[in-house]
């Protein structure tokens, strides 16, 4: 594989360490032992993608790794990245019957990058690809945005026949896998390898190409046989509060993508906390990475209680571990400056309505994202929160021919339901395909 997408080593990034290792041979075949193999398996049922848990580990403890990689791959293109953002506590490994035992169920995360990174290696080193295409259908399919939705379209069209092309208008293509996701999960290096194979299956990508910009929308559907639109959500929200614009006040996943990609981006030593105002994963992942880049004050300041955060419960205790604090039901006012320069946060409690100022370096908001989707065309019809209205089987969108799938039709789900919505769109775009040559 090539490297298309090099990097500066100077990332903060870099300065995580791997927080789920990649097992060793030994550590994965007493691991895949534990497995029960279950009849009708509910981590099955529990995955999106419907990865098929019990047969992969079964290959891994036969020293199938191959079968093992291909037997995810099938399901799930994006089997190496998801095998590391996945909240598997809360899906597969949540369901595994052992949790019922003895509280301790079997690690398919950390098994499911075993099987795909080292079967990826093993089909390299062999020059025998896990799979080849189909024959070629001389049809092509226009994708926007190269996040896991479009890959895992892309990927699925281009084994069925038909030259995906996808249109990013960053430089780089993975969406949150590569500009999002905390980096003690998977670093932006591990994500565009994963990238790379996809484009060995015989995906086009073009960077820097902007729809409705660079290219107009309404071309597409004469260009191609059909869209499939897996273009996220856009920019930060932000409470619409005086003072927000201020220098120092960020929105997260703006900061996220900062640590992760941009060259010589540091924080300053003389920086000594940090206010992170949101109850969202995306608030507890960007104050997680903030205390463990030194930041020696760290506190997440949510509206209501922490037993009503939409973050997991897991990931939260994993940021109190690094000195994250939880302050409860304060309702943000005004910032402003204090006189020695630093940012004041005013705040509401919920509860009692005692106004209190809370003194910081900076504040970060991670409220949400914009939807965006209405600019590309307005004949798409969405929700009243913005989100592209689909047919939940088809993921046809009310613009004929054209798809679409993860972040901007769910609002912001996992990766693993990008993933599964992109490869339903690609099977329904083949079968269209077919039956119309």
């Amino acid at each position: 594989m090539r490297n298309h997408f090099p990097l500066s080593e100077k990332r903060l990034e870099n300065h995580f360490t791997d927080e789920k290792p990649l097992y060793s041979d030994l550590e994965a075949l007493l691991e895949a032992n534990r497995c029960l193999f279950c009849y009708d398996a509910p981590c099955v049922q529990a995955c999106p993608a419907d990865v098929d848990v019990p047969v992969f580990i079964q290959k891994i403890k036969s020293g199938n790794l191959r079968g093992a990689a291909k037997t995810i791959f099938s399901t799930n293109l994006l089997g190496v990245s998801t095998s590391r953002v996945c909240p598997v506590e809360e899906s597969c490994a949540g369901a595994c019957v052992l949790n019922e035992q003895n509280g301790k169920p079997v690690n398919i995360g950390r098994l499911q990058r075993y099987a795909t990174e080292k079967g990826l290696a093993e089909a390299g080193r062999q020059r025998r690809p896990l799979f080849t295409s189909g024959p070629s259908l001389n049809k092509k399919v226009a994708l926007i945005g190269a996040g896991p939705a479009s890959l895992a379209c892309a990927g699925t069209l281009a084994l069925g026949g038909v030259t995906p092309v996808i249109f990013e208008k960053g430089r780089l293509p993975g969406g949150l896998n590569t500009t999002g996701i905390a980096p003690y999960k998977i670093d932006t290096e591990s994500a565009l390898l994963e990238i790379e194979w996809l484009l060995d299956l015989g995906i086009e990508l073009k960077t820097g190409r902007h729809i409705g910009v660079d290219l107009p929308f309404a071309g597409l559907l004469t260009d191609f046989e059909a869209v499939f639109l897996g273009v996220g959500l856009g920019k930060d929200k932000f409470p619409g509060i005086p003072g927000e614009t201020e220098t120092g006040v960020w929105g997260a996943t703006d900061l996220i993508r900062k640590i992760k990609n941009e060259a010589d981006f540091t924080i300053p030593a003389s920086m000594t906390k940090a206010l992170v105002v949101g109850g969202g994963n995306t608030a507890i992942d960007i104050a997680r990475e903030l205390a463990m880049l030194g930041m020696p004050e760290v506190d997440i300041i949510y509206r209501r209680t922490e037993a009503e955060m939409p973050g997991y419960p897991h990931e939260l205790r994993k940021a109190k571990q690094y000195g994250v604090r939880m302050l409860e039901n304060l309702v943000t006012r005004e910032i402003r400056k204090s006189d020695t320069g630093r940012l004041v946060l005013a705040v509401d409690h919920k509860l009692s309505g005692e106004k209190t100022d809370l003194e910081a370096d900076w504040i970060v908001f991670a409220i949400g994202q914009a939807s965006h989707v209405a600019k590309l065309n307005p004949r798409l019809k969405t929700d009243d929160r913005g989100r592209v209205s689909v047919n939940p089987e088809t993921m046809e969108t009310s613009v004929s021919g054209v798809y679409a799938g993860g972040d901007c039709v769910n609002g912001g789900k996992e990766v693993v339901n990008a993933v599964a919505d992109g490869r339903r769109a690609a099977l329904q775009i083949l079968k269209k395909i077919s039956s119309e040559t």
